[in-house]
């Protein structure tokens, strides 16, 4: 396992270290978003933390909620992760408030999204890196 994912998952536990959490893992490859959403859930489940994981095809936010989140929410247990992953329209503007952690990976010269959490290269997913991004001064409508 990669530790850019187990320093990510160390920094999201920081954060967010009991309760039922939901983090999106997106970007302009959805299938790669699959895939870097694995490699995380494997560095949480490492990390002692119970995951579940789902992938949303697109990004219908109706489905999304009633589909993956709603179900998520309603279950009892109160220490499970849920990471999805998909395209970049699962951060759509009225979706932005389900997540607690974004991740957004990319490759090569991609942009990057400017509300993730975390931002992962992940031109070589066997060797995947952190970038860290100053947003302050472009505008709020940036990587949207």
């Amino acid at each position: 396992m990669s530790d850019v994912w187990s320093d990510i998952s160390s920094e999201f536990l920081h954060l967010y270290p009991r309760g039922r959490r939901l983090v999106v893992v997106a970007g302009a490859d959805a299938e790669r978003s699959r895939r870097a959403a694995d490699d995380f859930a494997s560095a949480l489940t490492s990390a002692g933390q119970r995951v579940e994981r789902e992938h949303a095809v697109d990004g219908d936010e109706q489905a999304l909620r009633a589909d993956i989140v709603a179900p998520f929410r309603a279950t009892p247990d109160s220490g499970t992760v849920l990471i999805v992953s998909g395209p970049p329209e699962l951060l759509g503007t009225s979706a932005r408030g389900l997540w607690n952690f974004i991740v957004w990976q990319l490759a090569g010269d991609e942009a990057p999204h400017s509300i993730a959490s975390a931002i992962v290269d992940v031109s070589d997913p066997a060797h995947p890196t952190r970038r860290f991004a100053d947003y302050c001064a472009l505008p709020s409508a940036f990587g949207a």
